[in-house]
């Protein structure tokens, strides 16, 4: 496979490149991957798994340049064999979900969670309903990262309704990203957690990942990606289907929402709910429903979701004048 990587202009890209290209040299001879360096990018040719760890090496040569001025051959033996060493981790534990942050242990908690997993790795497109703190986004962000550092897949699209959750902002004052940023900060913190800002920052100016309000969708084919929609639940049937026909080729669709929590107006159809009903059993889709068993925030919240899955009644005035009171 071919791979190219831009590489920031500056004092870090000519100690990344080392004297007369001796680093990049270092790397081609030792991972026995074709490298050539041209205008501040990098050029990988070479078999998939070889081309893999020479991104991952690369990546870990930038953050150490990040402490120090210069880079040391054991500096590049170094990050060869922290690669090599995370492979044999990931082939040790399927289970594993390999991401850019080092240290991040990112893996299934619970049978719901494990059968999420195997779904999203083994189905083109994969509906996930669940209460809250069950890892519905968390897991799907988790398994993009790894299909994009494993070469899996050439970019991650991460997409959500702007809907307001019961409550209304009014007029909000900015440019498009600002008024939009609201919307989409759970799957940039998501994305914050398995790499660095840096590395976040660089792969969004390579269109490597992008993250966008549904309504942005129309018109678009998504080839070669991983495209996660977010707070599902709040989509109409004509919007979930807009949002699914946008799938290409060697591409894979992650929908996850609760089906508990829908903002929409009153008589409007969940498009979520519509699309799990009408599309269950067509092969190559698959449905899995988490549920308060597969929670693993804090223990406090299952116990909310419990008292709240016992009875959507609002508490009396009494209680509600007594807790203003008492703060």
């Amino acid at each position: 496979m071919e791979l190219t990587i831009d590489i920031a202009d500056g004092h870090q890209r000519l100690a990344l490149f080392g004297a007369a290209d001796r680093n990049l040299r270092v790397i081609r001879d030792l991972l026995g991957v074709q490298v050539s360096a041209r205008d501040g990018r990098i050029k990988l040719v070479g078999a998939r798994t070889a081309v893999a760890r020479a991104v991952e090496v690369i990546e870990r040569l930038q953050d150490t340049l990040q402490t120090k001025p210069h880079l040391a051959i054991s500096d590049i033996h170094d990050a060869i064999a922290d690669s090599s060493d995370a492979a044999k981790t990931a082939a040790q534990d399927p289970n594993r979900i390999e991401v850019y942050a080092r240290g991040k242990d990112v893996q299934p908690r619970t049978e719901g969670q494990q059968a999420y997993i195997d779904a999203v790795r083994t189905h083109d497109m994969v509906f996930c309903s669940g209460p809250a703190g069950t890892g519905k986004t968390y897991l799907a962000v988790a398994m993009a990262v790894a299909s994009l550092k494993a070469q899996k897949t050439r970019r991650i699209m991460l997409v959500r309704p702007a809907v307001e959750a019961g409550e209304k902002l009014g007029f909000l004052p900015g440019d498009l990203q600002a008024k939009v940023n609201p919307y989409l900060r759970p799957l940039l913190d998501a994305l914050a957690d398995m790499m660095d800002f840096e590395q976040l920052k660089r792969f969004m100016v390579n269109d490597m990942i992008e993250v966008a309000p549904l309504a942005y969708m129309r018109g678009r084919t998504l080839n070669e990606a991983v495209v996660i929609l977010d707070e599902a639940q709040n989509t109409t049937p004509s919007q979930m289907l807009m949002f699914l026909t946008r799938l290409g080729n060697d591409s894979k669709m992650i929908i996850t929402g609760d089906v508990s929590q829908i903002d929409l107006e009153a008589g409007q159809r969940s498009g979520m709910v519509d699309a799990m009903h009408k599309l269950r059993g067509i092969k190559g889709i698959a449905t899995i429903e988490l549920t308060k068993r597969d929670i693993v925030r804090h223990h406090l919240v299952q116990r909310i979701v419990e008292v709240y899955a016992r009875t959507d009644k609002p508490a009396p005035p009494e209680s509600r004048e007594t807790g203003e009171s008492g703060r």
